[in-house]
């Protein structure tokens, strides 16, 4: 079954449906339900339906000088629901966290087209179960995210980017050494060879106010990183590689597991241990424990009309 809803309660219809025929649910829609439904920019909160795109949000949040800090690939394709699904983030996640740090209230619909909230429109509640982490990350499996609630931050006065070539992987292990002894606190650090160039580049990314931005790209220049840069690199690797395999390691490990590759492209996040690649590997995932995910699973959807995990 393909379900594509106008509105959150032809949704929950569907849903129920669904339910009582134990008809699998293939795919869902939420195209029509795109709206930014609430901004108090006072309160540096943000409502939104979960079809809305990523970038449709950002440019609305902007007109008040807000954003929601997450930036994964494609953000004029990305909806909320998606990101929230998938937890997908993007090289600013170093110094901004994931999506699942900024949600304080989300909506849901089960399997049986139940809707249930979870959190509020405040920042400070504590009030209730935490459900709302466990839709995060869960892909679709547990419910449909209809509708969720984000703190938002200003915008940063100024943002940069700064990059330097290293000869080689080792080259480029020793200076990621110093930078993270140094008193630099950067918001993207990436490591990519995804220019056409001989070696590596490491990529530093700093974000705050004019003077903040300024002293962080002198120490930084002091240590070798003082070519300008962006992220276009980003954006070059995702539309030649759309569907990328991602290995997480121990940022301790990070440059052992990118010398595995073998020269393939990639794009590393250096803090976080995450490295985008195309090299046939076996999934990490592959043979893992999934008692507790049956039993969340037959407790949400019980006739396993949702994909699984």
């Amino acid at each position: 079954m393909n379900l594509a809803p106008t509105h959150v309660a032809d949704l929950t219809v569907l849903l129920a449906k669904a339910q009582a025929s134990g008809e699998k649910v293939r795919s869902i829609d939420l195209g029509a339900l795109g709206r930014l439904l609430e901004h108090k920019s006072e309160d540096m909160t943000a409502t939104v339906e979960a079809g809305i795109t990523l970038a449709d949000l950002q440019q609305q949040l902007a007109t008040r000088g807000q954003w929601l800090p997450i930036d994964p690939p494609k953000p004029e394709e990305l909806s909320i629901g998606t990101i929230l699904e998938t937890n997908a983030s993007g090289p600013r996640r170093l110094g901004y966290g994931t999506v699942r740090d900024y949600v304080i209230g989300m909506t849901v619909a089960l399997a049986d087209g139940r809707l249930i909230h979870s959190g509020g429109k405040v920042v400070k509640n504590v009030a209730g179960y935490d459900l709302m982490k466990l839709f995060i990350g869960s892909r679709g499996s547990l419910g449909v995210i209809v509708e969720a609630t984000f703190k938002v931050l200003p915008l940063p006065e100024r943002e940069q980017f700064v990059q330097v070539q290293c000869e080689s992987l080792d080259a480029a292990d020793k200076l990621i050494e110093s930078l993270s002894s140094s008193e630099l606190v950067p918001i993207v650090m990436d490591l990519h060879n995804v220019s056409g160039t001989s070696g590596v580049i490491l990529v530093l990314g700093f974000a705050g106010t004019q003077d903040g931005v300024e002293w962080q790209l002198s120490e930084a220049s002091q240590l070798g990183v003082d070519q300008p840069s962006s992220l276009e690199y980003q954006s070059k690797y995702f539309a030649a590689t759309p569907s990328p395999q991602n290995l997480s390691v121990l940022p301790s490990k990070l440059i052992a597991a990118v010398r595995s590759l073998n020269n393939i492209p990639f794009v590393a996040r250096v803090g976080n241990g995450i490295i985008y690649h195309s090299a046939s590997m076996t999934s990490q995932d592959a043979g893992r424990s999934t008692g507790l995910e049956a039993r969340l699973k037959n407790e949400f959807d019980s006739k396993h009309i949702f994909p699984d995990f």
